[in-house]
């Protein structure tokens, strides 16, 4: 369920940070995109340039890029673009400031004003961990939405053994994993959606055209794709690129291509979405050359489309939504 996801993970002040690099990999390895996010003290034990090497992308720490430049990082685009922002490791000092709603470092701010879920994979000592006001906090960040990925046993940085190490990269992206399967609901559904106009033919390079873009329909499929479902895309001719994880683009022309095709998936379909900008009449008599332009009729004749939501209709089962 990691295909396609964009992962936001931020990075805080703790020696566990040096497993980050090996998370990254891991969620990339399952098919998420990686961006990074690292407070000051993270800066101290792994740098951003690794990050940024492994991720492929810049790594952000602070709201100015370049002082004298004048030129600030937006951490608003950065909340809107993630589906998820990971914090690993979440240190003690980070879990209380995001319980206390603090904004004072880039990383605090972007959680603000994230708009996707936020998760914490907690890394600390035994006796941080264990103490009552990091519970508290832990419990409120999870009454408030906040995924806590439990900490494990193990040897410690103070020598000490118990409770308090990151999860293993590899849990930590199985819990994900299974984060995004269960808020999936739609996982195992199979969509068709139509979308993009059609073009009905007057000779060999004329056509009847209207200019609907197809973003709707693309939007639709882009977002039914995100949650869970097998998309199936029937798309007249439009200058948009298919949504990332469409299980298929069906490209058609005509409005009598476009029903065919619609008609033909609809039987395997749970949820039908009717999108494109279909057209309702053609020239009755195209011709399969182009007509000199002494040959244009002065009037085309035109004779009545096939109708993809009434046949849809007539044909709909009851486990079926259109």
């Amino acid at each position: 369920m990691l295909h396609d996801k964009r992962i936001l993970l931020g990075i805080t002040g703790s020696i566990a940070a040096y497993k980050s690099a090996l998370l990254a990999r891991e969620l990339q390895r399952r098919g998420a995109e990686v961006r990074v996010v690292m407070s000051k003290a993270a800066t101290e034990f792994i740098t951003p340039l690794t990050l940024a090497t492994l991720t492929d992308h810049r790594v952000y720490s602070d709201f100015t890029e370049s002082v004298d430049q004048g030129t600030w990082t937006n951490h608003v685009e950065l909340g809107l673009w993630a589906d998820a922002f990971l914090i690993a490791p979440a240190t003690a000092q980070t879990l209380s400031s995001m319980v206390q709603g603090a904004g004072d470092s880039f990383l605090l701010a972007v959680h603000l004003s994230s708009r996707c879920p936020v998760v914490v994979a907690p890394a600390m000592d035994l006796d941080m961990f264990t103490h009552p006001a990091t519970q508290q906090n832990l419990k409120t960040l999870s009454e408030r939405g906040v995924g806590i990925i439990e900490p494990e046993s193990g040897p410690l940085a103070s020598g000490l053994e118990g409770k308090g190490r990151m999860a293993e990269p590899e849990h930590i992206a199985d819990w994900m994993d299974s984060w995004f399967a269960a808020s999936a609901p739609l996982r195992g559904k199979k969509v068709l959606i139509t979308a993009g106009p059609t073009h009905e033919p007057i000779d060999a390079v004329r056509f009847i055209g209207n200019r609907s873009s197809g973003k709707m329909g693309y939007a639709l499929a882009d977002a039914f794709i995100r949650l869970g479902a097998e998309v199936t895309l029937v798309s007249g001719p439009v200058q948009l690129s298919a949504p990332e994880g469409v299980h298929d683009v069906v490209k058609v022309q005509t409005a009598q291509e476009m029903f065919d095709a619609a008609v033909q998936r609809f039987p395997s379909t749970d949820i039908a979405v009717a999108a494109a900008a279909v057209a309702d009449a053609r020239p009755a008599a195209p011709s399969n050359k182009k007509l000199h332009k002494d040959e244009l009729p002065e009037a085309i004749q035109l004779e009545s489309t096939q109708d993809i939501l009434a046949a849809w209709g007539h044909s709909k089962a009851a486990h079926q939504t259109v």
